[in-house]
């Protein structure tokens, strides 16, 4: 994508009139390059799908100074959409911190929202910080080796300062924020979990889905918090029965 304000990897066929992109939005200290599994499957079947790295992080990490709260990434990713994008609403789907991004987008600028398909939505607001800190920590040994190669090199490249502020940017938006853009949301959403993740509860992804106005919620059996790499034809199957209007 160009003349966006930051890097984004497409897959696919150009997007166009009457199909709505899949945009893939990334989570905290990250880059696009681990949702590049979900990429691949959803283009092979016909989807056409961006996959931006914020500002601030991955390749675009000189985008910005410092780094962006939620809903400065939301602003940014709406703005990238808008030029970047023939007219009409995406389909936006997120892991982890990411979904607080595209929550705000979608309340903020709901023209732009076709569906939202939210993976492992965190961060719950009613944990601390330590016991966020402390659920990340658990989830590494149920995700696949080559997932945490990417994230390391991810995090390494944004770097511990840039990430730690990303992390009390999104910490404050939990407790503030979240759930009243959630409440906002009037595209269809899934909230999609996989089994063996620590990060977002049973519970909590349960609520995330009650507390929009068209919301569902799925599991993925076999899969931890970042369904999307270590799941990714699940995933994809689910976004396109959802996306066709089988939310089952």
């Amino acid at each position: 994508m160009t003349d966006v304000g930051f890097h984004a990897r497409r897959y696919g066929p150009p997007p166009r009139e009457g199909r709505p992109a899949h945009v893939l939005v990334h989570g905290l200290g990250l880059s696009g390059r681990y949702f590049v599994p979900l990429a691949r499957r959803l283009a092979a079947g016909g989807a056409s799908v961006v996959v931006p790295d914020l500002p601030g992080n991955g390749r675009s990490r000189s985008v910005v100074r410092r780094a962006p709260d939620v809903e400065r990434l939301a602003d940014a990713l709406a703005h990238g959409l808008e030029r970047g994008l023939p007219p009409g609403p995406a389909v936006l789907v997120a892991n982890s911190v990411g979904c607080q991004v595209v929550a705000a987008l979608a309340a903020r600028h709901p023209h732009l929202v076709s569906h939202l398909v939210l993976v492992g939505p965190a961060l719950d607001p009613r944990a601390s910080g330590l016991r966020q800190f402390g659920r990340l920590v658990a989830d590494a040994p149920r995700e696949p080796l080559a997932l945490l190669a990417v994230a390391g090199f991810d995090y390494l490249v944004t770097g511990p300062l840039r990430c730690a502020a990303s992390f009390r940017h999104a910490l404050r938006d939990a407790a503030d924020a979240f759930e009243a853009h959630l409440a906002r949301v009037r595209a269809p959403t899934l909230a999609v979990r996989g089994a063996g993740d620590t990060i977002a509860s049973v519970a909590w992804t349960r609520r995330v889905a009650d507390l929009v106005a068209d919301g569902y919620a799925q599991d993925i059996p076999g899969a931890a918090h970042a369904a999307h790499f270590g799941a990714p034809d699940a995933l994809a199957a689910l976004i396109e029965k959802f996306t066709a209007g089988e939310p089952g």
